[in-house]
């Protein structure tokens, strides 16, 4: 028999809007937490709006990017610009553990959902707020999207050409990736109130998470007093050469080559047929190499454009150096290894199309997660106000009649 997921019996209201509340959503609910997305059709979530669409038909409820990025969430719909919803709402935080909310800076304090009156409803709750600078300092009340982020902890003053100004990064990873962080962060929390019986209010700032990602950065301004800026693709602490993407055989297929120490070059060298050019006294160490890395790029380059990008990444691999196809979007659906680990899989909508989502990417030994598409708009109402809440049914429909279930 089936072993339960390790969060069953855990209920998480989730007012997390757009990607990153709803991330977090997920990653609890691939774990077997039951995930309730509090959204209304009075204010449709951004993301709800994205195309593509399911059949190419627009709507809140068919945007194919909107289910692979909530899935694992349900939905409730309250409208809580209304004072009923708002007790509503109070009443189903009473039978949960968690609460999940990435709205801008004191829109909960202006709901009357802060954490104090949260406890109020119930003492042990567990509030997991993710605001992007955090919730006290002199940047508490700055808004952003995930594209901001990459600006304010110095991200984008990485990235770009060497030589250039800062090119930002295309897309808003830092979402997902305080979504899926910040989860481990309710871990924490939970396992905390198992121990002692209390809960808390975790403080978690979207940037400080971001930030990690420039770590070796900062440390060589701390420790050397160099300021990083675009490279391009060398070494960020110029600690490899080469160190690039390189053009292979077909149209737009690249491969990526580092090499850290004079063995790898070493390596390489043998990989690529001994060619003269690679005994120059221009290449002889790592050091030389770093003094002389454009050419060295240009050299390899050259030697690459004629190969498979999958077939020469594992003849390097099996030389020892550190190599691999670059994939585009297109590769990831139909790569041998996604496809082993069933990292993209189909799944029926509730509205009975078929779409492409991601899978559990939190894989654990003794249990298999379920995975379920984005919601349709209060898909679970019927569930929680007349079972979990015990609604009467006739109040359950004048709350739809009025718009406050809606």
């Amino acid at each position: 028999m089936p072993k339960a997921l390790p969060l069953k019996g855990i209920r998480v209201v989730n007012f997390g809007w757009v990607w990153a509340g709803p991330v977090a959503g997920q990653t609890l609910g691939f774990l077997g937490a039951e995930v309730l997305k509090v959204e209304s059709n009075a204010r449709i979530d951004l993301t709800r709006s994205l195309p593509p669409f399911a059949e190419g038909e627009a709507g809140p409820n068919r945007s194919l990017s909107n289910h692979a990025c909530w899935a694992g969430n349900g939905s409730v719909s309250l409208n809580l610009k209304k004072p009923e919803a708002i007790e509503l709402v109070k009443q189903l935080i009473a039978e949960s553990d968690v609460v999940i909310e990435n709205f801008g800076p004191g829109v909960m304090d202006q709901l009357g959902l802060n954490y104090e009156e949260l406890c109020k409803v119930k003492s042990d709750i567990v509030m997991f707020s993710m605001p992007a600078a955090g919730l006290y300092g002199p940047m508490k009340a700055v808004r952003t999207y995930g594209l901001s982020l990459t600006s304010t902890t110095g991200l984008d003053s990485l990235v770009g050409y060497k030589g250039g100004g800062p090119i930002p990064v295309e897309n808003a990873y830092s979402d997902p990736f305080a979504g899926i962080f910040g989860a481990f962060a309710i871990l924490t929390a939970l396992n905390h109130r198992d121990q002692s019986g209390a809960g808390q209010h975790v403080d978690f700032s979207q940037q400080e998470a971001i930030m990690q990602m420039i770590g070796p950065a900062y440390m060589d301004y701390a420790f050397n007093g160099r300021s990083g800026g675009p490279k391009s693709n060398e070494h960020p602490l110029a600690s490899a050469a080469p160190h690039g993407v390189f053009p292979c055989a077909g149209e737009d297929r690249w491969i990526s080559i580092a090499v850290s120490s004079d063995e790898e070059w070493s390596a390489l060298v043998g990989a690529m047929g001994d060619p003269e050019w690679a005994k120059r006294a221009d290449f002889a160490s790592l050091d030389d190499r770093l003094k002389n890395i454009d050419a060295l790029h240009t050299e390899i380059g050259t030697w690459t454009q004629a190969s498979d990008d999958r077939e020469l990444a594992d003849a390097l691999q099996a030389a020892g150096v550190a190599a691999a196809p670059v994939l585009n979007v297109a590769d990831l659906l139909t790569d041998p290894h996604y496809k082993a680990r069933e990292t993209f899989i189909e799944v029926t909508h509730p509205l009975g199309f078929k779409e492409t989502i991601y899978g559990a990417y939190v894989k654990t030994s003794r249990t298999e997660a379920c995975v379920n598409p984005g919601p349709v708009i209060g898909q679970d109402n019927d569930r929680v106000f007349k079972e979990i809440m015990g609604m009467p049914d006739e109040r359950y429909q004048d709350l739809i009649a009025q718009e406050v279930i809606y």
